[in-house]
């Protein structure tokens, strides 16, 4: 077998590696923003008579909260629909209510980070074979969602292009702020936990002292004990 000639590197006969591909961040963050941007879609179900169903949700300190609501009358029922809505926070503050509601909307702004509840109550009797369920629509938004941004375009007479990256941009910076709300609530629970630690191991402490004090006590009291009997000297 002849040797290659001197001062050639040798190269192996084999298929070199091919380089793998990087991944590309800014598509995938404009998927996902694309993905999340889509349109919400109501709720609807079915409310019996005289029942009383509730939905909850949390939402952050000023954010916008809009919503509609559309109540069916029961099919064959010569009467309209009959039912009560009220929106209150976990403190029982009214911010919306409504009663013989059938189809409106509503909007409000939070002051705190809540759980909110929207209530809806059926004043019809109770229902029968012949009495069915009302149906009830809700459709609830709130952050970029509550936006108009229709009305925003035709104030600031952006165009489609622009309108789009506008919601885009909202959007974005309302995934930054829930991101810094759960880094505050972990560091929060954090300090929470290390206090608690702190306290059970001094509260450890404090036990261990008292039960050796407690022993220690014991046995001087039966040394005493025992030489004021004089069994043992």
């Amino acid at each position: 077998m002849p040797l290659p000639p001197p001062g050639r590197p040798r190269h192996s006969a084999g298929p070199r590696p091919l380089p793998l591909p990087r991944p590309r961040l800014a598509p995938l963050l404009l998927l996902l923003l694309l993905l999340l941007a889509g349109p919400a879609r109501p709720i609807s179900f079915q409310l019996p008579g005289k029942a009383r169903k509730c939905l909850r949700e949390e939402i952050h300190r000023d954010t916008l909260v809009t919503g509609e609501y559309e109540i069916g009358a029961p099919p064959g029922s010569s009467s309209g629909p009959s039912a009560n809505l009220k929106i209150t926070d976990s403190a029982g503050h009214i911010l919306y209510a409504k009663e013989d509601a059938t189809k409106g909307k509503f909007a409000f702004t939070t002051e705190d980070y809540d759980m909110f509840e929207a209530c809806f109550e059926s004043k019809l009797p109770v229902g029968t074979g012949r009495m069915p369920d009302q149906l009830v629509i809700l459709d609830m938004k709130h952050g970029v969602e509550a936006k108009n941004y229709e009305e925003i375009a035709k104030v600031e007479k952006l165009k489609p292009l622009e309108v789009e990256l506008r919601r885009l941009e909202d959007l974005s910076e309302s995934i930054v702020n829930d991101f810094a709300y759960m880094k505050k609530r972990e560091e929060e629970m954090r300090d929470t936990n290390e206090s608690t630690n702190t306290r059970v191991l001094y509260f450890s402490i404090f036990s261990m002292c008292c039960l050796i004090g407690l022993a220690t006590w014991q046995v001087f009291y039966l040394r005493r004990f025992f030489k004021a009997k004089k069994l043992i000297e």
